[in-house]
């Protein structure tokens, strides 16, 4: 599931092989949260990492979802 989805976003983000990408469901309890969400985080060597979030568990997650993910985070 989560290799599906980095490779998705290594596509979008434009595959240099030194950049790293780690997917993780997170379940957020607090209120104000969406309740679960999967993160993906973007590291490339020299810049800030980027969070990539989508607002939907990790099994549901679309690879239109990671591009509207990357469009909304630049």
């Amino acid at each position: 599931m989560s290799d599906r989805i980095r490779a998705w976003a290594a596509t979008v983000c434009g595959d240099a092989p030194e950049t790293r990408f780690s997917v993780n469901e997170i379940i957020c309890r607090d209120p104000s949260c969406p309740g679960t969400e999967t993160v993906i985080l973007v590291m490339a060597p020299g810049a800030k990492t980027r969070a990539l979030k989508i607002a939907r568990p990790m099994a549901e997650v679309t690879e239109q979802d990671v591009l509207q993910a990357v469009a909304d985070s630049v």
